[in-house]
């Protein structure tokens, strides 16, 4: 039984300022580096380092920049015999700016990302088997509608975190078994502003649970007919909170084929995305599971 994770993977080219410039405006510095990120990868790379048997459905380039990224896939265990190899065309890259409070901002070229559509035989048979599937939105729309369908119509379990967000058509809403976002996307699912309770209370409406997660304020689980869950989130000092989102999804994944009741899954990825906003770097911020099952009994002790 493991998690299948459909989705993007980008080489990113991390650029680290004293602040992020707005429109029209020249910042300098000589800080920059290069990593594996993408958050297809960087959920891939959390479910696995979290403990689960994973495996990667995604498009890279034939180039220097896909290898990085295979390679990276690999080392965390995963499986990526079936990504796909694109010749014409270079690997997903973005550009991220980290300012000295660690917050962020992203632009994604989407390069061999684009080219994940229509899902070949093995990719098929790959998604039938997953017992839970997680999805992106950083890959083809029409790809993600035609993987949750396929999971769902297996028994699968289906996950998607809805980012960078986009309307979600009817064909995915109805695959849907948990969807997950932040406070901002949640008001864009809700249609509306409101309190985390309303925006979910509204979301489950049409999807039988979301998780909403709300930054140092935690994370709220609402699934249609059954009262809420809130868990608090682990205070700490973030450095680059780049891959808190993809990891505490990723963990969240792994917590939820191991078994784990929601409570101990948020709690879970709450430690995981804790340990990941202290340490710079998308996947090389993300942590193993030895590390998440000490800052568990240190964070959220029985």
């Amino acid at each position: 039984m493991s998690v299948v994770v459909l989705g993007s993977a980008n080489l990113d080219v991390v650029i680290d300022l004293d602040r992020i410039p707005g429109p029209g405006e020249t910042v300098l510095t000589d800080r920059s580096s290069l990593g594996r990120g993408g958050k297809g990868n960087n959920q891939a790379v959390a479910a696995a380092r979290a403990g689960a048997p994973t495996r990667f459905l995604g498009a890279v380039g034939a180039d220097e920049s896909g290898e990085l990224l295979l390679g990276g896939l690999r080392e965390a265990g995963i499986d990526t015999s079936l990504v796909r190899r694109c010749d014409d065309i270079t690997s997903g890259t973005a550009y991220v700016m980290v300012d000295r409070h660690g917050e962020n901002a992203i632009v994604v070229v989407a390069g061999a990302n684009a080219r994940l559509v229509e899902l070949t035989p093995d990719e098929v048979d790959a998604l039938r088997s997953a017992k839970v599937l997680l999805m992106q939105l950083e890959t083809p729309m029409q790809t993600v509608v035609a993987a949750a369908r396929t999971t769902r119509a297996a028994g699968g379990y289906v996950m998607l975190n809805a980012a960078p967000y986009a309307r979600l058509p009817d064909a995915l809403v109805e695959a849907i078994d948990l969807l997950i976002v932040n406070e901002h996307e949640a008001a864009l699912a809700a249609g509306s502003d409101g309190s985390p309770i309303e925006l979910a209370e509204r979301i489950t409406e049409r999807i039988p649970a979301v998780l909403i997660t709300l930054g140092a304020a935690g994370s709220l689980l609402v699934r249609r007919g059954h009262e809420p869950i809130r868990v608090t989130a682990p205070q700490v000092d973030a450095v680059d909170t780049t891959a808190a989102g993809d990891t505490f999804a990723g963990a969240y994944a792994a917590a939820k084929v191991a078994g784990l009741d929601e409570p101990a899954c948020l709690q879970l990825a709450s430690s995981a995305s804790a340990l990941a906003v202290q340490r710079p770097g998308a996947v090389s911020s993300i942590p193993e599971r030895a590390e998440i099952d000490a800052a568990l009994r240190e964070f959220y002790p029985r």
